[in-house]
């Protein structure tokens, strides 16, 4: 059984979330401590109200139901035994993991455990019986401490040990993020990225500011690690008042033209809404009739935001969303309901004017930091801020009076595309 999950943020097999799962079952187990507070608040939230209390205990019975005889060790029981391991991922950095190819027994690249908080559930819980516990408001909440509260680990240096320490007797394998092994799978998503193969077997500081002559590369932490910059040379930044450039390293999705302000985004479908989009801003009804560019990130990719044009900004705002931990959630439905950053920048250019640069989080990914301020001026390739924690996505929306040559880079999008190197060439007015 494989799940489908965009930019590497889980292992595509199920059976490799299961052993992970068992593994920190494990680690529970024989590490008992006491629930972080955000988490034992939600655990009180819980017991405190009847109609939540039925929803987790419909979540688990219902899941229990439905997964075949295969799954059910993985399946977990109640939703204390979920607060439990919740809990212990607290204390743990996301690790990458290796598994024995179950016909030829060679190591292969697993997954990136990401989400640890998707894969306690998606292995366990299904989609329908959980949407209206996670989309309670007071959940969404509780969630969004939690999140901030493993945030503040991941920014410290306890966390970096995963960047160095392999565990080679966990099953499946779990391999430092410095370890040759592992850094030649990220040097190769920048490859593909550049098209330019060649650059497959320079080392990992040619691509990525760092000190290879430090223990940790001079990374203070494994969000340090997560949120690293390329070096200056290795994507330059396309050039020409008329080209506007591809603001993060990603994956192109699609392109939607005559978006609607009111659209029915929830739907079969689902169409971009620019006032859900952009919370409801005034601003919105100027992009009416207009073009959404939308993009993918990869959890092994870099995951700063670079300003698509010369400008000044306009605007910005963080719109804190909704937790959904469903891994194939639609993209375009993630643009009206999660957490997000929006930026408004006025172009230098005329033709291009007012735009809008909208980063979007996903699931555990709701730390979205701006940069910039109202009233600066950025040029072209400058930073206006950057995700933190795992696979994001992105949108570019024009006015519509502003017409474009889009340029895919010899890629199709789809879930299917390949990376577009961040500040290359992603659209020219005409």
């Amino acid at each position: 059984m494989h799940i489908h999950t965009l930019g590497n943020v889980l292992p595509d097999n199920q059976h490799q979330i299961k052993t992970w799962l068992q593994h920190l079952k494990q680690h529970a187990d024989s590490n008992p401590m006491p629930l972080v507070p955000p988490i034992e608040a939600l655990s009180e939230l819980v017991k405190q109200d009847k109609e939540l209390l039925l929803l987790t205990e419909q979540m688990f019975n219902t899941s229990q139901q439905t997964q075949s005889p295969q799954l059910s060790s993985l399946v977990l029981q109640s939703f204390d035994e979920f607060l439990v391991l919740l809990n212990a991922v607290m204390t743990q950095a996301p690790v990458y993991i290796w598994s024995n190819d179950m016909v030829t027994d060679a190591l292969n690249p697993a997954g990136f455990v990401g989400l640890p908080i998707n894969a306690l559930l998606a292995a366990s819980i299904t989609p329908s019986a959980s949407h209206s516990f996670f989309s309670n408001l007071l959940v969404t909440q509780q969630f969004k401490k939690i999140l901030n509260y493993w945030s503040v680990y991941l920014a410290s240096e306890e966390s970096r040990d995963v960047l160095v320490k392999d565990d080679l007797n966990q099953t499946p394998q779990v391999l430092a993020w410095l370890n040759p092994i592992v850094q030649k799978q990220i040097i190769g998503i920048a490859c593909e990225a550049s098209f330019d193969p060649a650059l497959r077997d320079y080392p990992f500081e040619h691509f990525f500011e760092c000190d290879p002559n430090d223990d940790y590369y001079g990374f203070r932490s494994w969000d340090d690690f997560f949120t690293r910059k390329f070096t200056p040379s290795i994507r330059p930044i396309a050039t020409g008042d008329d080209v506007i450039i591809n603001p993060c390293e990603s994956a192109p999705l699609q392109v939607v033209e005559n978006v609607e302000l009111d659209a029915k985004f929830w739907l079969k479908g689902h169409p971009y809404s620019l006032q859900n989009m952009m919370n409801f801003d005034p601003l919105a009804e100027q992009f009416i009739g207009g073009t959404v560019y939308q993009a993918y990130l990869n959890a092994l990719s870099y995951h700063r935001w670079h300003s698509p044009v010369s400008g000044t900004i306009k605007k910005v705002s963080i719109v804190n969303g909704s937790y959904d931990y469903t891994p194939n959630t639609s993209l375009s439905l993630l643009t009206a309901i999660a957490t997000r950053a929006i930026i408004f920048i006025e172009s230098d250019n005329p033709y291009i004017g007012l735009m809008c640069f909208i980063a979007v989080g996903i699931a555990e990914v709701s730390s979205c930091e701006i940069t910039v301020a109202q009233g600066q001026h950025v040029d072209k390739g400058d930073q206006l801020g950057m995700f933190h924690c795992g696979g994001s996505t992105h949108c570019l929306i024009f006015r519509p009076q502003v017409t474009l040559s889009f340029d895919f880079h010899r890629t199709e999008p789809g879930l299917d595309a390949t990376n577009i190197p961040v500040c290359s060439c992603i659209a020219v007015v005409n």
